[in-house]
């Protein structure tokens, strides 16, 4: 699984102009399945993800997660985080899970982060042609990927 991650003041998804999911401050997570990723990428993930500390604290540090804050996760499926554009100018999706395979795990992480969180996590349509508004934190952007989590 990949992931990048968006620090936000807010953040919305809409489909054919009808709001799917809507935070305030959080986290934007845009999720691309791998075809060989299972329920061990995305528990890693999605404990990465709450406890992933890019929040200020009272001094100005990033040392508070999503969790410490209170804050929100808007979670969008996303198979182009695995473009491989190394050849020609047409990017190829080929390690990007199938449908079926990737369907399941993006509504899997919905429910796990919104246990480990303990509110409901806002959503996209798998699948649909989605439009993201967004203001963006920082900037702060961080881009993870479950393939490294063995590597220190």
């Amino acid at each position: 699984m990949r992931a990048v991650i968006q620090r936000v003041n807010r953040a919305a998804c809409t489909v054919d102009g009808v709001c799917t999911g809507e935070i305030n401050q959080g986290l934007l997570v845009f999720l691309g399945v791998e075809h060989d990723d299972d329920d061990t990428d995305l528990r890693w993930l999605g404990q990465k993800l709450v406890s992933l500390r890019i929040f200020s604290d009272e001094a100005g540090l990033m040392n508070k997660s999503i969790q410490d804050i209170g804050g929100n996760i808007l979670l969008i499926s996303q198979f182009t985080l695995f473009a491989q554009t190394k050849k020609g100018n047409r990017p190829s999706f080929t390690r990007a899970a199938k449908p079926d395979h990737a369907r399941p795990l993006y509504h899997k992480m919905a429910e796990y982060l919104s246990i480990l969180l303990e509110k409901q996590v806002q959503l996209g349509i798998f699948g649909a042609d989605m439009k993201i508004d967004l203001q963006n934190d920082g900037p702060v952007t961080i881009v993870m990927n479950t393939k490294d989590k063995d590597n220190h």
